[in-house]
């Protein structure tokens, strides 16, 4: 896999910022398996990619310390980006419209510089704790962006507990507004306080219409471990279309 760390001047943000991309690449398994083949980095179709957001006091490097997520990338061919969204719920608060900038200038940016796909059926989204927030925010607000997404131990408020937007209003407003909910993977550790939220958050997706799948784990809490696991169980439900799902996972 190749892992890009990349610095450029955000016009939302008013300020250089900084994310990951993973991009599948050649391992060296085929290059030995088959040493007198003329290989090449030469790609058939831009590669599906998975927005992937971190959790309250994380940063762009959080997932890539505490999980196996570039190999899970790696071996199923997709691209991932990760941000550092700070502590700012991926909203607009003060000056920094984080929201407008995951929204619009990321996707923009990653696009128009890596061979990423600019279809929606090859565009997801997924996030721990307040990036399962983000990942809500974003795909209710704008589900015309993505085909599905992943709020894994989301940090869901129930309404007037909090300044953050409120997720059951904006999950009515897709019905309200005739949209169609992204496919949705839900998942928390029947450990974690979140727990009761977000089944009682997955019931009112389901009443509304949307395509849930949920999965929970007895043992766990709110940590790394099921977040670990959790990806992984993310990236083999994702239901993709690309010429690259077709393909055997490769081995690295």
């Amino acid at each position: 896999m190749a892992i890009f760390n990349c610095n450029f001047t955000s016009y939302t943000l008013k300020r250089d910022v900084e994310i990951n991309v993973i991009i599948p690449t050649m391992t060296i398994l085929p290059v030995l398996a088959e040493p007198d083949k003329e290989h090449s980095h030469e790609i058939s179709e831009p590669y599906p990619v998975l927005y992937l957001l971190h959790g309250f006091a994380n940063n762009r490097n959080s997932w890539f310390n505490y999980t196996s997520l570039p190999r899970y990338a790696e071996e199923r061919r997709i691209a991932v980006v990760t941000v550092s969204g700070e502590n700012k719920a991926y909203s607009e608060v003060g000056q920094d419209n984080f929201f407008k900038f995951i929204n619009k200038e990321l996707p923009e940016f990653v696009k128009a510089m890596f061979p990423i796909s600019k279809k929606k059926e090859d565009t997801y989204i997924a996030g721990l704790s307040m990036g399962g927030f983000g990942t809500l925010l974003h795909g209710l607000s704008a589900p015309e962006n993505f085909c599905a997404m992943g709020p894994l131990s989301a940090g869901i408020h129930k309404p007037g507990t909090s300044e953050r937007a409120n997720l059951f209003e904006l999950a009515e407003k897709v019905v309200a507004d005739g949209k169609q909910f992204p496919k949705i993977y839900m998942a928390c550790g029947c450990k974690d306080r979140l727990y009761d939220i977000n089944v009682e958050f997955r019931d009112h997706l389901i009443k509304l219409g949307a395509d849930v799948t949920w999965d929970e784990m007895p043992e766990y809490a709110h940590e790394w471990p099921f977040w670990d696991e959790q990806i992984k169980r993310f990236l083999d439900w994702l239901p993709r279309t690309d010429c690259y799902s077709k393909l055997p996972m490769t081995g690295v």
